[in-house]
């Protein structure tokens, strides 16, 4: 069995500028497991993490439907890393993410809170294999890729648990065209 974790986050987000003393953070981290061998998605995760230098603001919730009272009652960051590397196996399996935000989010937050980097060194950017793949000028969103895939989006974008269950079926759409994404 040859399994891949695809990785979405969601972070505090603003219309413009973040508030004084608030900082981009990450509210929620979803997480599909894909046997690359068996090429199926084997289990659907999400992990609400509560922010520690910022609050949810209204323009977050209406792009993700996150609202404070529901981060409020998730776990730390530093929790949430332990859950995927204990639960995961984070620093031992290849990881995958639509295109770089997720993995310098995780970079930037793990350093700005001390805490250590719950991923190994075999991360692949989807996106940038997906716009190889079917040779586009530009880098497409998630959702145009799964309409350019001939695939529904199922849920809702922008939830990251919804968003790694979608990138993980391009992950498998790519896998049929021949491309491979991790050892």
């Amino acid at each position: 069995m040859t399994l891949l974790n695809v990785v979405d986050v969601e972070a505090t987000c603003w219309r413009g500028d973040p508030p004084p003393g608030e900082r981009s953070e990450i509210i929620e981290i979803g997480l599909t497991v894909v046997d690359l061998a068996a090429g199926e998605r084997v289990s659907r995760h999400g992990i609400l993490v509560r922010p520690a230098h910022s609050r949810v603001s209204e323009f977050c919730t209406e792009l993700t439907s996150l609202t404070q009272a529901e981060v409020d009652g998730g776990v730390g960051f530093a929790e949430a890393c332990r859950r995927l590397a204990g639960e995961h196996a984070a620093p031992t399996r290849p990881w995958a993410s639509w295109g770089d935000y997720d993995r310098n989010q995780f970079t930037r937050q793990c350093r700005a809170d001390g805490v250590g980097y719950p991923f190994g060194p075999v991360h692949t950017n989807v996106r940038a294999a997906f716009t190889e793949a079917h040779a586009l000028h530009r880098r497409p969103a998630m959702p145009e890729a799964l309409t350019l895939a001939g695939l529904p989006l199922d849920g809702r974008h922008h939830r990251g648990a919804d968003d790694a269950w979608n990138i993980a079926a391009l992950v498998l759409h790519l896998r049929e065209r021949g491309v491979t994404l991790a050892p």
